[in-house]
């Protein structure tokens, strides 16, 4: 093979690889659900692809977005930086946006006193705890800050979020899940084909 091919490959290779930066930084990324806290909405083994750029494309070295097509609105799945620990992304549902005071009385939502309808929310334990140091099924009334977003998971009874760690800031956010491209039933230990292509919603 002539000098000339090969640099023609290494072209070829240098140019795939980034255009893969490019498309995994800024406009669409890959995500496996590791645990059950979306439960009945995502399932554990689902893969699923995140669109990045809807919420703005972030600026290198700065907070700042750019081309803002859409902000997070409530009912929106998200996947963000875990507050914690922002080398972990976790994945959860809008439920509160800034400037709307959100509680739960009773394992019931209430954003700005209205109760919210959620045909998503899932509840496997019938037991209340009564807030305070527990704020798993009473909590607030808390007004969410600008820039901040109060997120839960579906699974209401086992899903660790903003009831328990706070708000996330619009700079923590990756995107928002929009369709299942593969699912795997390790119990199973075979595709959940039927879930394949789902949009997520």
């Amino acid at each position: 093979m002539n000098k000339n091919k090969v640099w023609e490959y290494v072209k070829a290779i240098c140019t795939a690889l980034i255009l893969a930066l490019i498309i995994r930084t800024y406009i669409v990324q890959a995500f496996k659900i590791p645990s059950g806290s979306m439960i009945p909405t995502l399932l554990v083994g689902d893969h699923l692809l995140v669109n990045k750029f809807i919420y703005g494309t972030p600026l290198p070295f700065s907070d700042k977005r750019v081309l803002l097509f859409s902000s997070p609105k409530r009912g929106d799945i998200i996947v963000f930086k875990y507050p914690e620990d922002p080398s972990r992304d976790f994945i959860k549902r809008v439920i509160a946006t800034e400037g709307d005071v959100v509680e739960q009385r009773d394992k019931k939502v209430y954003v700005n006193s209205d109760p919210l309808k959620e045909p998503y929310a899932q509840y496997t334990d019938k037991s209340i705890r009564d807030g305070g140091s527990d704020p798993r099924d009473n909590f607030g009334p808390y007004l969410v800050p600008k820039n901040k977003f109060f997120v839960m998971g579906d699974n209401r009874d086992q899903s660790y979020d903003s009831r328990f760690w706070g708000y996330v800031d619009i700079k923590e956010i990756r995107g928002k899940a929009f369709i299942l491209y593969w699912s795997w039933d390790s119990d199973k230990t075979m595709p959940r084909f039927g879930r394949i292509g789902n949009l997520i919603h």
